[in-house]
């Protein structure tokens, strides 16, 4: 046995301290490195392969799904709304279709929406008569809050109505050359 001639006390053997995060061993970093070739290899075929298709002509459809398989006809109409940002137009077109649901049946029976102006967020209604004309003014701020619940808020912003049409104008070969109408012949 050996003496400890300094007379300091035998040191003891230090024992490490946990640390917060360990060090990966040998097998976690073959782990880690085999992983990251696995995926390296995966995009080169990846690549590879579709340079080799690009040479045969073009990208060919197989039996696993891509962005080229045809789909639905509501997702593919969706889809386009959704691109060009025809959300507001298309949603005021199916408030035309639901319209004697939105306002009841007694004022659908006379009154139709005609167009919507999206800049303005216009709906332009037309009445069969001028007493309903007049009664759906009254109602308009009423369907105005009732569509923008239904639609979302400030799509509709005004409702326009608009009375009855005159006569059609009739032209034939009994028309004076440069006559407007059955208006023109009163002082």
């Amino acid at each position: 046995m050996t003496e400890n001639t300094s007379g300091d006390a035998p040191k003891t053997p230090k024992t490490p301290k946990p640390s917060k995060s360990p060090e990966p061993s040998g097998v976690d970093l073959a782990r880690v490195a085999l992983r990251a070739a696995k995926d390296a290899a995966r995009a080169r075929g990846d690549a590879a392969q579709q340079k080799k298709q690009a040479r045969r002509g073009g990208l060919r459809s197989g039996a696993r799904a891509d962005g080229r398989d045809p789909m639905a006809l509501g997702s593919a109409i969706n889809r386009l709304i959704t691109e060009r940002g025809w959300e507001a137009p298309a949603a005021v077109g199916g408030v035309m279709g639901r319209w004697p649901q939105i306002v009841g049946e007694d004022v659908a029976k006379h009154c139709v929406p005609e167009r919507y102006d999206e800049d303005e967020r216009v709906l332009i209604v037309r009445c069969d008569s001028t007493a309903w004309a007049t009664n759906l003014r009254l109602l308009a701020p009423t369907l105005v809050a009732r569509l923008n619940e239904d639609l979302g808020h400030g799509t509709v912003q005004l409702i326009k109505v608009q009375g009855p049409g005159g006569p059609a104008r009739r032209y034939g070969p009994l028309r004076a050359p440069g006559s407007t109408g059955p208006g023109d012949t009163y002082g």
